[in-house]
């Protein structure tokens, strides 16, 4: 259990959050708040209050810095006002001030609302699907009611809010770097305690708040250590410092060249960090991306994070299907890693008892309470869930994946698909290498955070707010009609060249 400093730091974050909104830019405070708080709070600290989600580090960074944005987003409003009455009143010296942030969506309504109805309508089926108890051996798990719906509903919501404050508030090129920035700046503070325990194995967890927050031999590599710091694994930590690493090489990409250099050698230290992390699956996906962030353009880019995420977003159905070609990746890992490889069998294995359950309520899943998970004739529970779509699918179904998949991928998606419409720059090309490095590792592990929802917010509010290309707006064709299939020519306009023999010319009146 945790000691009371642990609790003295979660429950004085929200002072942390007031005072980077009261120093910072709204944008710079609000992702601050989410990613030092997702890096720095304990875990299994809190309290759990009826209906609603635990009261933990995910959920008092986000609640207070939507507080924060609310207040701050007001108080402008208001100046502004004042401001603009005062200059319009014949005031002498008339007052600037800057108007709050905007956010008009030009597209993309109706995807955004109808991602929002999968997500709160279908926890209502999920309990009226599920009303009845699970009783097997000695273990007993009692059906859901409206209870249980509401509470899912809240959950959902809750976890959710980084991405709709980003979506709101991070939607613009310059928020997309401000992103990109405080992500590489809180990884290089965190690369040094990374260090201390590949150094001095993890200990920071239970040296600040008295626990370690999961099994140690799991965090035994050969003759080192896995480090952790203040995250509940491994992987999570290393999830995020390829995100990290990602993020500075877009840095990179997105600076002018006076400037640009100080993000490539940043870049070069957290991968070098990433590497003694000891998680081949980050450090390969980050090996691979890596070259074709600094080699490719912004399109080509936007283009592979479009197919990167209709992959992740499709494995879920191809692996129910059995289409994935589970025999030859395990061939495949058992040539490199015998012993990586039985850890992929197991993973595999559990999968296809975990999908089997998950069958037989396909649309609306099983509710929480571990209904979901799979249990011996004793009552023993013998199913390890890993990735977070299986963890999703067999609680909420497949409306509930689609909506919350839907939320991660499809802005991916829409963006790759009209990078030749849309005003994007590097930097949102960057951000969105980013949003598929940590949406591909929810394949095989469950690393869902705050920080990757609000890069996906982000991402979908930009996809929602773009504008349109110089050359697309020039092909929008006229409003007036065109008779005959010819082009209306102005009384000013200088005369053409006369018509091909092989076209006909119009009839004049």
């Amino acid at each position: 259990m945790s000691n009371s400093f642990a609790d003295i730091v979660l429950y004085s974050w929200p002072i942390v959050v007031y005072i980077l909104f009261q120093r910072l830019p709204l944008r710079e405070a609000l992702v601050w708040s989410i990613v030092a708080g997702y890096l720095l709070l304990p875990l299994w600290t809190g309290f759990d209050l009826p209906a609603l989600p635990a009261v933990d580090k995910n959920l008092v960074p986000a609640l207070t810095a939507a507080f924060m944005c609310y207040l701050v987003t007001r108080q402008a409003k208001t100046a502004h006002a004042v401001s603009q009455r005062a200059g319009s009143g014949g005031v002498a010296r008339k007052i600037t001030v800057a108007p709050p942030i905007s956010f008009e969506p030009v597209r993309g309504q109706w995807l955004f609302r109808g991602l929002v109805i999968l997500l709160f309508v279908p926890p209502f089926f999920t309990a009226l699907t599920n009303a009845e108890p699970i009783i097997q051996g000695a273990r007993f798990i009692s059906g859901l009611s409206l209870y249980d719906a509401l509470s899912m509903n809240s959950e959902i919501l809750f976890s959710l809010i980084p991405f709709f404050l980003a979506r709101r508030f991070l939607a613009s090129d310059e928020a997309h770097k401000t992103v990109l920035r405080v992500i590489v700046l809180a990884a290089i503070g965190y690369s040094f305690l990374v260090l201390y325990e590949v150094r001095m194995s993890p200990q920071l967890n239970r040296i600040f708040y008295g626990f370690f927050p999961h099994s140690f031999g799991q965090h035994m590599r050969g003759d080192g250590f896995r480090p952790l710091v203040f995250m509940n694994h491994g992987l999570w930590l290393a999830i995020f410092m390829a995100m990290s690493v990602i993020a500075a090489f877009a840095l990179f990409k997105a600076t002018e060249k006076d400037h640009r250099k100080i993000w490539f050698f940043i870049g070069l230290w957290l991968f070098a960090v990433l590497f003694l992390v000891k998680s081949l699956g980050a450090f390969a996906l980050t090996l691979l991306i890596v070259p074709t962030l600094l080699l490719l353009g912004r399109k080509t880019q936007l283009l592979l994070t479009a197919c990167l995420a209709v992959f992740v977003l499709l494995f879920p159905f191809a692996r129910s299907a059995g289409w994935v070609p589970v025999n030859s990746i395990y061939n495949l890992a058992e040539s490199i890693d015998p012993a990586r490889a039985q850890s992929l069998d197991f993973r595999f294995k559990n999968e296809d008892i975990l999908l089997e359950k998950a069958s037989q309520k396909p649309l609306f899943g099983w509710g929480g309470w571990g209904r979901g998970r799979v249990y011996n004739e004793s009552g023993r529970d013998i199913s390890t869930t890993d990735g977070y779509w299986i963890i999703v699918k067999g609680t909420y179904g497949w409306l509930g994946y689609l909506a919350r998949f839907g939320m991660l991928c499809l802005p991916l998606v829409i963006l790759g698909f009209m990078r030749r419409r849309l005003e994007l720059s590097y930097a949102t090309s960057g951000l969105a290498m980013t949003l598929s490095i940590g949406i591909i590792d929810l394949i095989p592990n469950g690393t869902i955070s705050p920080v990757l929802w609000l890069v996906a917010g982000a991402m979908m509010g930009r996809y929602q707010t773009a504008q349109k290309t110089v050359t697309c707006e020039a092909k929008r064709p006229s409003k007036r009609a065109e008779p005959f299939g010819h082009p209306v020519i102005s009384a000013t306009a200088e005369p053409k060249a006369p018509y091909p023999p092989h076209k006909r010319r119009p009839r004049t009146s």
